[in-house]
């Protein structure tokens, strides 16, 4: 099948330099507006990968995000932010970026070239076939990734992607590949735009709706947030009094000795139970 890297396509704009902010910033939400609806069209997709990470994971398994540049970043955000989202353990969700820690804040020159740095970043985690890999290349060519994929279908370990190209070689090697094609960017090339948002809007998906299906999410609220700050503390608080008839003091009491919302609340029904 013939294989064009649309993200690479001239933009639909041009004379950008000549355009006041006003019309940067309409052309720009315009070109924004059309991703949402690309993402929907792989909404089947995104629920075959799905319905294969949960099990996974309630069999002990791990979900690791991999990537370069934006992309790698992108997964690294998504995964740092399900233990104080949804009380999960750090090592449950992990994101790989290319060229290590430094590249999340720096770009890291040619790290992403490599087609065997990606496997060996993985069997520092001491991976198995019972952990699930995704990897995550706007332009579905990143070798870094497609290595890792290749070496982890060789070892049984379930594959999947999210790029923003058709018929691209990372899609092809994902056994369960996300291609959400967004078309050209606004500034001809630069990924991080449309695409970085079409892949920030499916991680999104993947870690919510895993995570609720693990039941880590109790009616519509985070049940199990890490209370990390006076913010988060509040709002457990809050959901505590909705859940359950005690006054403010009551459920800072509760949610103080529990550690948790979820605790708290059970604590509560159990005492009251006998």
């Amino acid at each position: 099948m013939d294989f064009t890297r649309t993200t690479e396509q001239a933009s639909n704009y041009n004379h950008l330099e000549k355009m006041t902010v006003k019309e940067l910033l309409t052309n720009i939400n315009k070109e924004d507006n059309t991703v949402p609806t690309a993402v929907g069209n792989e909404i089947a997709s995104i629920e075959a990968l799905i319905n294969v990470i949960v099990p996974k994971l309630e069999q002990g398994g791990r979900l690791f995000y991999m990537g370069a540049g934006t992309s790698g970043r992108l997964g690294v955000v998504d995964a740092s932010e399900c233990p104080p989202t949804f009380g999960v353990p750090h090592d449950l969700v992990v994101g790989i970026i290319a060229g290590g820690e430094t590249a999340i804040r720096k770009a890291v020159e040619y790290a992403e070239d490599s087609t065997e740095q990606g496997w060996k970043d993985l069997q520092e985690y001491i991976i198995s076939d019972k952990d699930i890999v995704i990897g995550i290349a706007a332009s579905g060519t990143t070798p870094y990734v497609i290595g890792a994929l290749k070496e982890c279908n060789k070892n049984n370990i379930i594959t999947g992607c999210i790029t923003c190209n058709k018929n691209s070689p990372l899609a092809k090697e994902a056994q369960y590949p996300i291609e959400v094609v967004v078309g050209p960017e606004f500034v001809t090339g630069s990924s991080r735009m449309k695409a970085g948002t079409a892949q920030k809007l499916v991680l999104n998906m993947i870690s919510t709706a895993t995570m609720i299906r693990l039941g880590k999410v109790q009616g519509n609220k985070m049940v199990d947030m890490q209370l990390s700050n006076v913010k988060l503390v509040d709002r457990g608080i809050r959901m505590i009094m909705d859940e359950i008839p005690v006054e403010n003091n009551k459920a800072s009491e509760l949610l103080k000795k529990h550690g948790s919302v979820r605790n708290a609340v059970n604590a509560y029904y159990n005492e009251k139970n006998g």
